[in-house]
């Protein structure tokens, strides 16, 4: 409705005002002359009040003078508009939008993959500054130290903990989860954006994973710091809220059980499923197969359904009535829902509604919790337009490869499957797409990589100290005993800790020891770059020597440290452009 439908010019709905500006692809607030500046009801405007025109107190409008700049029109949001001829006359908006018309970007607009705070920012900048400072109002923060990262990177791949809670917060969420439930960890999803931004993939850690938590400083109300002690052979749903653990417990534990570091995080609890799909009025489902679950609530029919709220609550908490009746069942169909999820948020109907969008902002800042790294609005924005450029056929949705627990009978928990979880791991660690594309990897220099050509030595002819300069601790000695006793590299040695810490593994050389550091770097699975021709050591024997440096990236000796070209076959994965029925 316009402004003269509604009466008053301060009980327009500021969503009515929005526009695609189809040169940007973002919404921006247009306002008629004679409703208010950009803003919000409720929501100062950066410019302070400004009556609208005509009203009591206004100058009369002088329609003998114009006071724009010579050769400048006026955009109906009241800002400068195209220079056009000196004197000529303004050219009607209407002209002017058919003359450059343009179809609308939708597909620049961010897909949801568990982040959705961050979806619906791109779309509600152009709101003004006093809206952004509103909606970040909303957005709760915790501060989990060096669990996660300071800051947000634009050039980097990065990866979010999406944690989903069993807390029962608000009305209506008495029949859910565990009463008196402190918060567990009760789903969680890894998300994963690579470097290139061509694809990313949703890692599903089960709730009932068996694991070692590991001690986690958490900040106190008071500004200290405690530290909970870690506990070993549990659920991993306990590295949140057990004992006082916050977010950054989770984080640390995922590092722990993965070897993935988690940049970020983002929480919500149950009322979030229900007022963010309301929020989006609905969210299509599709079922196998008559489902009337007794401990869900849930009660649907065979085919497809569009549901919100509490029914999408218990869509998403039912496992008893699908597959085998398990938390992993449940994980697929979850990971169901977020597909469709995203589908309808990228969806013409979502993107062209501006009332839709804003009360997805504000649902969305409402309730979700994120770590301080991410908790300004600019840099949830930033966020927002990485995420965006990823296509939903390459984001990937897959699950901790797990088997039954053996110390159990019947097994009730899971253990991570050692054979077919860590190549699962690797391909986040080292940003390998789960799907099918063409990575923008950069590409060695080709003199960096000639480094690998050319003859090698014997394994028994090459020398090497090895330091650590970041790996575990004990890496070194493990990795001069590898090299002795399995690839024959006998003239090894363990020059103890390096003198600074590095991030990637360094092999420096002399260069009439080239073809030991290739012999090394093919034992080892170093890349091109990690070789750097430079000097020797004097080895313990009075012996020139190359020098290994393990740095960071190191996870073991045998381990190549050469990223895969492409993920493993046998992984089971859906993507988020498929539409796939429960069963």
């Amino acid at each position: 409705m316009d402004a003269q439908g509604r009466g008053r010019a301060d009980d327009i709905d500021p969503a009515d005002q929005w526009v695609l500006n189809p040169s940007t692809g973002e919404y921006e607030l247009r306002l008629t002359p004679s409703a208010p500046r950009p803003g919000r009801a409720g929501v100062p405007s950066p410019r302070g009040p400004v009556r609208a025109e005509g009203s009591r107190g206004s100058a009369p409008a002088r329609p003998d003078r114009d006071t724009r700049a010579p050769g400048r029109t006026e955009s109906p949001a009241g800002l400068p508009g195209p220079r056009g001829r000196r004197g000529a006359p303004a050219e009607p908006p209407g002209r002017r939008g058919a003359r450059n018309k343009r179809k609308p970007r939708s597909k620049r607009v961010l897909l949801w993959t568990g982040g959705s705070m961050a979806f619906v920012l791109v779309a509600v900048s152009a709101a003004g500054y006093a809206y952004l400072k509103h909606l970040e109002g909303n957005v709760t923060t915790t501060d989990v130290g060096n669990a996660g990262a300071a800051g947000f990177s634009k050039d980097k791949a990065f990866n979010i903990l999406i944690i989903g809670t069993d807390k029962r917060t608000g009305s209506g969420n008495e029949g859910y989860g565990d009463a008196g439930s402190v918060g567990h960890a009760d789903t969680n999803i890894l998300l994963h954006v690579s470097e290139d931004r061509t694809n990313a993939t949703a890692l599903s850690i089960p709730r009932d994973l068996i694991v070692d938590v590991p001690d986690c400083p958490t900040k106190q109300e008071d500004g200290t710091e405690k530290i909970v002690p870690g506990t070993q052979h549990v659920r991993f749903n306990t590295s949140l809220g057990q004992d006082g653990r916050d977010p950054g417990c989770t984080m640390r534990t995922v590092k722990a059980a993965t070897g993935i570091s988690v940049d970020h995080f983002m929480m919500a609890d149950f009322n979030a499923v229900k007022t963010l799909t309301t929020a989006v009025e609905g969210v299509e489902v599709c079922l196998a197969k008559d489902v009337d679950d007794a401990d869900s609530h849930l009660k649907l029919g065979k085919g497809k359904h569009t549901i919100q709220g509490e029914q999408a609550l218990a869509f998403l908490r039912t496992r008893h009535s699908f597959g085998n009746r398990g938390d992993l069942d449940r994980i697929a169909v979850q990971q169901q829902f977020l597909g469709s999820l995203m589908r309808k948020m990228s969806s013409s109907d979502t993107l062209t509604s501006p009332t839709k969008l804003v009360k997805l902002a504000e649902a969305a800042t409402n309730a979700l919790t994120v770590d301080t790294g991410i908790g300004k609005v600019g840099t949830l924005k930033d966020m927002a337009l990485e995420l965006k450029k990823v296509p939903p056929k390459n984001i990937s949705f897959t699950t901790v490869p797990v088997l039954d627990n053996p110390d159990e009978h019947p097994p009730v928990t899971v253990v991570v499957d050692q054979t077919l979880a860590p190549p699962v791991f690797r391909t986040v660690t080292d940003d390998v797409s789960l799907t099918a594309v063409k990575q923008q990897k950069k590409k060695e220099a080709a003199s960096v990589a000639a480094r690998l050509k050319g003859t090698r030595a014997e394994a028994a002819d090459v020398r090497v100290r090895v330091l650590n300069g970041g790996a575990e601790s004990g890496s070194a000695q493990k990795t001069v005993d590898w090299l002795q006793n399995d690839v024959g590299v006998t003239k090894s040695e363990n020059g103890s800790n390096a003198p600074e810490k590095l991030a990637k593994t360094t092999l420096e050389y002399a260069p009439d020891q080239a073809d030991q550091a290739r012999r090394l770097a093919a034992l080892m699975g170093l890349s091109g770059a990690a070789m750097k021709p430079g000097e020797s050591v004097v080895n313990d024997q009075g012996m020139p020597a190359m020098t290994l440096t393990l740095g960071k990236d190191f996870k073991g000796p045998g381990v190549s440290l050469t990223a895969p070209a492409k993920a493993p076959d046998n992984v089971t994965k859906s993507t988020a452009d498929q539409v796939t029925c429960a069963k």
